[in-house]
């Protein structure tokens, strides 16, 4: 799906932000609030706190029916939506979305008892996207100014999902997203 501006994503998410965000009790826009809130309350800057609410935004863009990895497919989410995100926000919304699934297998590979607290969704899904970093993935990760940015969305990406947590309505939360939107400076061509 091609989406040109800020508008379109509303759109996205008011359309299909219901589905379910596989192998987890949230929806897919229950997820996004919820990392966005969970940012906000950290105090992140804007452009983190927009990372966080549209991490995932990739998954809808592609709009791949059923779980993909339960197909052995790797959807490839964080690249859809950091190309986007680029464009409409530039880099400080971009990278971390961009780098989110790296975050996931820098912090399988540091530490092994993140592992264990991985869904089998997000198992499947760390297979698919390469599974343990190698020693230069590691320093290469490491070395990206947005990769301490990355690792906070990460945990936020984790805690995203309580099941019965939302804002009063849909509209009240998509209404939250799109005033984050309007204050981060839009990319310079």
């Amino acid at each position: 799906m091609k989406i040109f501006d800020s508008s379109e994503i509303l759109d996205l998410l008011r359309e299909t932000g219901d589905a379910q965000y596989s192998g987890e009790p949230v929806s897919q826009i229950e997820h996004a609030w919820q990392c966005g809130q969970l940012a906000l309350q950290a105090g992140a800057s804007a452009p983190l706190q927009l990372a966080s609410w549209l991490h995932d935004i990739g998954h809808l863009m592609v709009g791949w029916a059923g779980t993909p990895t339960l197909r052995g497919e790797d959807d490839e989410h964080e690249a859809q939506g950091a190309r986007l995100l680029k464009r409409l926000w530039g880099t400080a919304v971009a990278e971390p979305v961009r780098l989110h699934v790296a975050a996931k297998r820098y912090l399988v590979t540091k530490n092994p008892a993140y592992f264990e607290k991985l869904s089998e969704d997000s198992l499947r899904s760390l297979q698919l996207q390469g599974g343990m970093m190698t020693h230069a993935q590691l320093l290469q990760f490491e070395s990206s100014a947005y990769a301490r940015d990355t690792l906070q969305l990460r945990v936020w990406d984790d805690q995203g999902k309580v099941s019965g947590w939302f804002a009063p309505s849909k509209a009240q939360a998509l209404q939250q997203l799109e005033g984050l939107m309007r204050s981060v400076p839009r990319a310079t061509a």
